[in-house]
């Protein structure tokens, strides 16, 4: 189906009041009325076009969406079966229920077409109520920055939607490009719709000390050279404080150490988490004294090096 141009069919400026829309609606209604055309098949079709024009642009939500849309409102409009009804046909009928009275517009009433709207769903029953039903509002989208203890423990945010102050839940194990729906946060409805939803997509920003690879973290272990070689203990950061690990002797440089459960909550089931992974990096002494060097050449020397 064509596009109409609705402004064009009243004669108006896009920039046209409402006032101007229906008093260039009621002159042009007087002119083409089917009482004072009748059996004018021609002005019948403008006439209905007239009425269609100021339904649609005298109505604010509807303008709106028009303007909006351009030639998609034609879809939207008709949606739910319009097309196929012949307007005609149903006139010579007898069913005049769907035109304003010419009194009416000579008097300068109401600009629309009394019954107009229930004729359609007399005619359509469901398909024109789903055209005219109650729509939900428009959804909001957010991006929001969360560390990754916050991440790992869950967090709140109070944010600023739609002229609105909210509090909103970060549940745990949440990732980067994890959305988080908020249920009744978005637009008001139209037509005694419901609020659309608020979705918050979540950016978790780098740790200093943590890599997080799924639910699993990595981090390095800083272990002194006589621990790595004779054996003993390191204490590895986690987010629920420190944990004592036994360092068996001779440990290499680069050695995982695998600790069980203390990685990040699974975001589907927060009471199960990942592994963290303790990396060993051995440090070598620095500053040694002259008898400390003395020593590691003894030992340099017992190893044949």
């Amino acid at each position: 189906m064509d596009y109409k141009d609705y402004y064009k069919i009243l004669g108006v400026d896009k920039t046209a009041s409402t006032d101007d829309i229906k008093k260039a609606y009621r002159k042009l209604a007087r002119k083409y009325h089917p009482d004072v055309n009748p059996n004018d098949k021609v002005a019948e079709e403008r006439f209905k076009e007239i009425n269609e024009a100021n339904e649609v642009l005298t109505d604010a939500d509807k303008r709106s969406k028009y303007d909006r849309l351009g030639s998609s409102w034609q879809a939207y409009q008709h949606a739910g079966g319009g097309s196929g009804f012949d307007w005609s046909e149903w006139v010579s009928s007898g069913n005049r229920g769907g035109f304003v009275d010419l009194n009416d517009i000579l008097s300068g009433g109401a600009g629309r077409a009394g019954g107009f709207s229930d004729f359609f769903e007399a005619i359509f029953g469901n398909a024109a109520q789903a055209r005219t039903a109650p729509r939900q509002g428009q959804d909001y989208n957010q991006k929001i920055e969360i560390s990754l203890e916050e991440a790992f423990n869950g967090a709140a945010r109070i944010l600023r939607v739609g002229g609105r102050r909210i509090e909103v839940k970060i549940p745990k194990g949440a990732k980067t490009g994890t959305k988080v729906r908020v249920r009744g946060e978005g637009a008001e409805g139209v037509g005694g719709g419901s609020k659309g939803d608020l979705y918050l997509e979540i950016e978790v920003t780098p740790h200093p000390t943590f890599e997080r690879v799924g639910d699993d973290l990595y981090a390095e272990l800083p272990v002194d050279l006589y621990t790595a070689i004779l054996g003993g203990e390191a204490m590895v950061p986690t987010f629920k404080g420190k944990i004592k690990l036994r360092i068996p002797p001779e440990t290499q440089s680069g050695r995982k150490f695998r600790l069980k459960g203390q990685g990040m909550p699974h975001l589907k089931q927060s009471d199960e988490r990942g592994d963290l992974y303790a990396k060993v990096v051995v440090q070598l002494p620095q500053n040694l004294t002259p008898e400390e060097i003395a020593l590691f050449e003894e030992l340099a020397d017992m190893r044949g090096l």
